[in-house]
């Protein structure tokens, strides 16, 4: 018998759910992991994995999801609640249905993130620079607001001058970490070099890895992320 699996978006933002349906075994647990990391792509608040409408056939098929939340433990590092089914997994979340885990959600604390489209012009810098310091400022990290604006400026002209294409960039606090991400459609990968004293260019990344704790780039299909992460005291 040919195993078939559904998994189907129903929303991402501000909580992604995917509503997963039919037989979930050895053979369709790609599937499913491809499903979820697509999900956790946009940077959701939550991940809601609705296995309620699922024919579990094998169980430990679902080993899947911790995989896929150690793989994104750097970026995106969403939560994931799975509901109908509890894998008793310290990574994984559960609730028995999906409306009790949209209530949870509801009782959580609201989100320190902020999201702005941009246009590929040199005016995009100076809209992230001010976004950015604003927000550091209303969070009370203020301390981090110069570096994180620095680092901000570089990923948005990064864009500017090479992707030339609409971006969005996402500012986002959570457990005393600044996350400066940005979305573009070209999937040219950025690389640090080492220009020499008479480039005015190329400087850019090896300043965004000498401000943050830590930075990556996902290819994506249709465009790229570059991620970083600055500490907050």
């Amino acid at each position: 018998m040919t195993s078939q699996l559904v998994c189907r978006p129903e929303r991402d933002l501000p909580v992604a759910v995917l509503r997963v349906r039919g037989r979930l075994d050895r053979h369709t647990a790609h599937a499913l992991r491809i499903a979820v990391r697509r999900c956790l792509a946009p940077q959701p608040e939550a991940l809601l994995v609705d296995l309620t409408g699922a024919d579990l056939a094998e169980p430990a098929a679902l080993e899947v999801i911790p995989h896929v939340i150690t793989e994104t433990a750097e970026w995106p590092n969403v939560p994931v609640i799975v509901c109908g089914h509890n894998l008793d997994h310290p990574l994984v979340g559960y609730a028995d249905s999906l409306a009790e885990a949209m209530t949870e959600i509801a009782d959580e604390p609201e989100p320190r993130r902020i999201r702005v489209r941009l246009k590929p012009v040199p005016d995009a810098c100076r809209q992230v620079r001010q976004l950015v310091h604003q927000a550091c400022v209303a969070w009370h990290a203020g301390e981090a607001a110069a570096s994180a604006s620095l680092v901000a400026t570089e990923l948005v002209a990064n864009v500017v001058r090479h992707a030339h294409t609409t971006m969005e960039f996402t500012l986002g606090l959570r457990d005393n970490r600044l996350c400066l991400t940005v979305r573009d459609g070209s999937r040219r990968l950025p690389r640090a070099v080492d220009p020499t004293l008479t480039e005015t260019g190329g400087r850019g990344l090896r300043l965004v890895r000498a401000l943050t704790e830590s930075w990556g780039v996902h290819p994506f299909t249709d465009g790229k992320v570059v991620w970083t992460h600055l500490g907050v005291a």
